[in-house]
């Protein structure tokens, strides 16, 4: 029996570690994706919808509307229009407030070409997701890497 549980033992393999290179390497692929992830969702963010553009003062009649209506309203009416309210409200604060693209860009600009290569991410596809040609200029990414 006991030379059973030696040769189960011997056949376990020896625990693994990460080289500091290797785990270096993670750590710059993480901090180089959330750059990557904010800048992206920064610039998407001040597209819009198709269709009729909202403003804050056409989403600020909506919610007079709200608080008009929601006094008489049934208790599952009152709870679609309060919870319609704080929607509205979310989207006016996003609206009014103007993100400081100059800080992503920047951050984006000293990582992308490193990003862009490592994951195999070329011109095109930051074109395709609204990166402006002088930003990837100034990154260092070029159309000939499509």
């Amino acid at each position: 029996m006991a030379t059973a549980v030696k040769k189960a033992a011997a056949r376990k393999p020896a625990k693994r570690s990460m080289s500091a290179d290797h785990k270096a390497k993670l750590a710059q692929g993480r901090k180089e994706s959330r750059v990557v992830s904010k800048y992206l969702e920064a610039i998407t963010a001040g597209k819009g919808k198709r269709g009729r553009k909202r403003t804050p003062e056409s989403i600020n009649i909506q919610i007079a509307h709200i608080d008009r209506e929601i006094g008489g309203a049934s208790p599952i009416r009152k709870l679609e229009l309060t919870q319609r309210r704080f929607d509205l409200v979310a989207e006016r604060e996003r609206l009014t407030s103007r993100i400081d693209l100059t800080g992503l860009e920047k951050e984006f600009v000293k990582i992308a070409k490193s990003y862009s290569t490592r994951n195999g991410i070329g011109y095109s596809a930051f074109r395709e997701l609204g990166v402006s040609a002088e930003v990837l200029k100034r990154a260092g990414i070029t159309r000939a890497r499509n």
